[in-house]
């Protein structure tokens, strides 16, 4: 994934912003012990957004103080192992991996070389990841190749484009019990992955335009005036409205609170933050939450 999902910091609270840290940090512990301690490098929020949403209601985090190299003094708190962790860190390996073979291809033998690299370093761990999780390893496949043959016909599409990523991160549970609850978070995801994906190539749109990259936005926006512009804005917005219906129709767990912060806040921020251009420089200010 791509590091788009985000909370508002300040509007969390005290012991909200403690639960988000120990989700966090649970879930690094949680790849480092089963993939591998490299994997832990590409945690990022997006992932944790996934634990958050799969741990099942009325479960609790049992937290305890762990130290790390990025905590070695102090220490921090982290949720002990679990099933929904586990499953998580296997899915956010094999996602990571696949991400990372779809750079190499698109930059070509130098410019993939830094993505190829790292591929091959996580290939021990997505192995373990892939037997674990095959099916959502299929499903990840599947996608990511239905979406390369959309890019080589040169797809003006952003619905279709977009829809191969957001199948992929709602294929993301087990089937569960309450079907209710189920079609909810699967709705919810859908958008998560549909928004991220369309933000995403916002943000990668001069870029791509430089280098003569596949960008859906390009082909569809090939003019990319003040209209294209307020089209785009008002169709994330969607995606996340229809995010935030499907979370009202979900039984809450121990991180609602902040899931509810990352999607009318978090998310709405950081899409004000791309289309301003201040993503890179709030990326760069650790620390600090978006639209702070």
């Amino acid at each position: 994934m791509f590091g788009y999902v985000r909370a508002r910091w300040d509007m969390l609270t005290p012991k909200d912003r403690e639960r988000y840290e120990a989700a966090y940090c649970g879930l690094c512990r949680a790849m480092g012990k089963k993939y591998g301690q490299f994997s832990r490098l590409f945690l990022n929020y997006d992932f944790v957004l996934l634990a958050m949403l799969v741990a099942p209601p009325g479960e609790g985090c049992v937290a305890n103080c762990q130290r790390c190299l990025i905590h070695p003094v102090h220490g921090h708190s982290a949720c002990q192992e679990s099933p929904w962790l586990n499953m998580v860190a296997g899915e956010s390996v094999i996602l990571t991996y696949w991400k990372l073979r779809d750079n190499v291809a698109d930059s070509g033998f130098f410019g993939g070389l830094p993505a190829r690299f790292l591929s091959l370093a996580l290939k021990r761990g997505y192995e373990r990841a892939r037997r674990e999780h095959g099916e959502f390893d299929t499903k990840v496949r599947a996608q990511l190749d239905k979406l390369s043959e959309l890019e080589k016909a040169g797809c003006n599409s952003i619905d279709q484009t977009a829809d191969c990523f957001a199948q992929i991160l709602q294929e993301a549970i087990l089937r569960m019990e309450n079907e209710g609850q189920e079609r909810a978070l699967r709705q919810l995801l859908y958008h998560v992955g549909r928004w991220v994906y369309l933000i995403d190539a916002l943000e990668d749109l001069a870029k791509d335009q430089q280098r003569g990259n596949y960008n859906p936005l390009s082909l569809r926006f090939p003019e990319w005036n003040q209209e294209d512009q307020t089209y785009l804005a008002a169709n994330l917005e969607h995606s996340l409205s229809l995010a935030g219906a499907a979370f009202q129709l979900m039984e809450k767990n121990l991180w609602s609170p902040v899931v509810e912060n990352i999607l009318y806040n978090g998310l709405p921020g950081v899409q004000e933050l791309v289309f301003s251009g201040k993503w890179q420089e709030y990326k760069n200010k650790k620390g600090e939450a978006a639209n702070e």
